[in-house]
């Protein structure tokens, strides 16, 4: 009489957790340069918009505030990061912004309403509001139009 193996049926939301967890740990390990399962601590910003989120910087510091050691190290330990950045991913938090909402963020930048803005228009804004030093590079074939 031949053996039945039992069925395994992942639900939906238990593979797709899965699937986040396995993405984590992916991408953790390519900043784990010691492999013993850590990551500088600065390092966690550049996870987190790997992984697809984009906090603010006040976000990310409670981010890391809450998987940080009790006395820190300077590093952060996968067994804390990895459950906060499932959750993170799996509530759907620190979303990028939409295609509507940057066309619409460019568009007030535009006075002139010319449907561009200039390499030296955005070179400008971005030292003068967005506080970057005034050696910035600007791609110059950044043709977006809206």
């Amino acid at each position: 009489m031949a053996s039945e193996t039992p069925s395994v049926e992942l639900k939906e939301e238990d593979f797709a957790r899965l699937q986040i967890e396995r993405r984590v740990a992916e991408v953790f390990d390519v900043f784990d340069h010691e492999s013993n399962k850590t990551v500088d601590m600065r390092e966690i910003g550049t996870i987190v918009r790997t992984l697809g989120c984009f906090p603010t910087e006040a976000e990310l510091h409670d981010m890391i505030a809450e998987v940080e050691e009790e006395e820190p190290t300077g590093f952060i330990r996968y067994e804390k990061f990895s459950p906060m950045m499932v959750r993170v991913l799996t509530e759907r938090r620190y979303r990028p912004a939409t295609e509507e909402t940057l066309l619409k963020a460019f568009s007030v930048l535009d006075k002139e309403q010319k449907g561009h803005l200039t390499v030296d228009e955005l070179r400008n804004y971005m030292v003068e509001e967005g506080g970057l030093s005034s050696n910035v590079h600007v791609i110059p074939s950044c043709n977006a139009r809206w």
